[in-house]
């Protein structure tokens, strides 16, 4: 039987749009039973002068003032050419975007279009509050296969990335001189490297550099080291994939480099993950390294005044496969039972392929999924950008990305907070890494309900 995606290949370059149909669904997690979308505005002539029907649909995103204002230029541009078709904008911050797509789910109000999140994109759809993109007139001939099967649950296609990050080492090349250390190869390092180099820093600084920002919070960078021993944070099933061996070792890591004063102490890294991107080692000078996303090193160079650059993970050459991957951004998906499904499609398409959105856009929602409208936005990026592109460039002509990660199941937007957690009580000497390890097992099975 053939998959939405081959489904999808069929149909690319056609004009024809499925409708959805769409039964038995069901609800919110609190709630039974709770439909979704939103309904026709009155009838509205056209700019044409005729009688034809003008629709409305909603689209929802979290983020800051500028990407509302961006977003309603993308909105604006997409009316100008659909006339037909007016985008209601609802937007929220990240911290309440969530809460507010629950409830208005609850409310049976779910947006036609909504922005998703790769750890929340499986608890939506099993909720039936997802359509098939499949299913829907949206071109995805030009975004790299293995991008687009990072919204695939199940053979439907639930969510198609708006662009694409990766986790990536953010590099002080100053600190290094400074400390009289050699920045590392990158494309041959090891882990042992990493902790020896950022212990190198520490002592040829006299301590006012720190190697390395703890990172032994961050849920990313364990799916890489995952990843790299073979293993997953979660199986294509959405089973737990990794050992509590491998956790074991990731939390040891951290210790090890505290004691070597290659990290900073429990308290001081504390200070520095409440204090965000401003406040991170690398952005007021006081570290070597830190990882964050690659779109994010704009940000972090704004704050330190001056160039940084971006190094692979270390082990990707030490281990049988390579750890690194794509991460969707975000994604767009549309309402299972939106009213409008055709309207809904051609605005993600016109989101996706056109290239005045991608103008826009930029790399406002990450490096552009779709090749050819990426390529297009390169001379307009800063320079920082370009630098994020040119390094995702690299690990795409290195083949260093063998795979994509499989979707993370219902309940893992939990395990950043249980990863937080546990790294807090670790560093703070309070448990062993292999209780640890026990506890991350335990806490991850409970939220994923396996």
């Amino acid at each position: 039987m053939p998959t939405s995606l081959d489904r999808r290949a069929a149909r690319a370059g056609t004009a024809a749009i499925a409708a959805i149909v769409v039964a038995g669904l069901t609800g919110c997690a609190a709630t039974s039973n709770a439909d979704t979308g939103t309904t026709a505005a009155p009838a509205a002539t056209d700019d044409g002068g005729g009688s034809g029907e003008k629709v409305t649909i909603k689209f929802s995103w979290w983020g800051s003032d500028s990407r509302v204002a961006s977003t309603q230029a993308i909105i604006d541009a997409f009316e100008a050419e659909n006339p037909d078709i007016h985008v209601e904008p609802v937007s929220t911050t990240w911290d309440d975007y969530f809460e507010t797509m629950n409830v208005m789910a609850a409310g049976n109000d779910t947006p036609d279009v909504m922005t998703q999140d790769d750890r929340y994109l499986t608890e939506y759809a099993s909720r039936g509050l997802l359509a098939d993109l499949g299913s829907l007139d949206v071109d995805t001939s030009h975004v790299d296969p293995s991008v687009v099967e990072t919204g695939v649950i199940d053979g439907n296609l639930y969510g198609i990335a708006t662009g694409i990050n990766v986790h990536a080492v953010v590099a002080n090349p100053a600190a290094f001189e400074a400390a009289g250390v050699a920045l590392p190869d990158d494309t041959t390092w090891t882990w042992e490297d990493y902790s020896e180099i950022a212990a190198q820093v520490s002592a040829g600084s006299d301590g006012a550099v720190t190697g390395v920002q703890n990172y032994s919070f961050i849920e990313p960078v364990l799916a890489i080291y995952a990843r790299q021993h073979g293993e997953e944070l979660f199986t294509p099933d959405g089973a737990i994939g990794v050992s509590p061996q491998t956790i074991e070792s990731w939390f040891q890591r951290s210790v090890d480099q505290i004691a070597a004063k290659a990290e900073p102490s429990a308290s001081t890294s504390t200070e520095v993950q409440g204090a965000g991107v401003d406040g991170s080692l690398v952005a007021t000078g006081k570290g070597a390294m830190a990882w964050f996303w690659s779109n994010q090193l704009g940000a972090i160079e704004k704050t330190a005044g001056h160039p940084l650059t971006l190094l692979r993970a270390p082990g990707d050459t030490q281990f049988e496969r390579t750890g690194e991957y794509f991460r969707a951004a975000m994604y767009y998906s549309i309402s299972a039972k939106s009213a409008h499904p055709e309207e809904a499609a051609r605005f993600v398409d016109f989101m996706l392929n056109s290239q005045t959105a991608g103008d826009i856009n930029l790399t406002d929602r990450g490096l552009p999924s779709n090749l050819e409208v990426r390529e297009a936005v390169l001379p307009k990026l800063s320079e920082a950008d370009k630098t994020s592109a040119a390094f995702i460039q690299a690990l795409t002509d290195d083949d260093v990305v063998a795979d994509s990660k499989p979707v993370p199941p219902k309940g893992s937007g939990e395990v950043s907070d249980i990863t937080g957690r546990i790294n807090s009580d670790v560093i703070f000497g309070k448990i062993t890494p292999a209780d640890a390890a026990t506890r991350w097992i335990d806490e991850v099975t409970k939220a994923i309900g396996r």
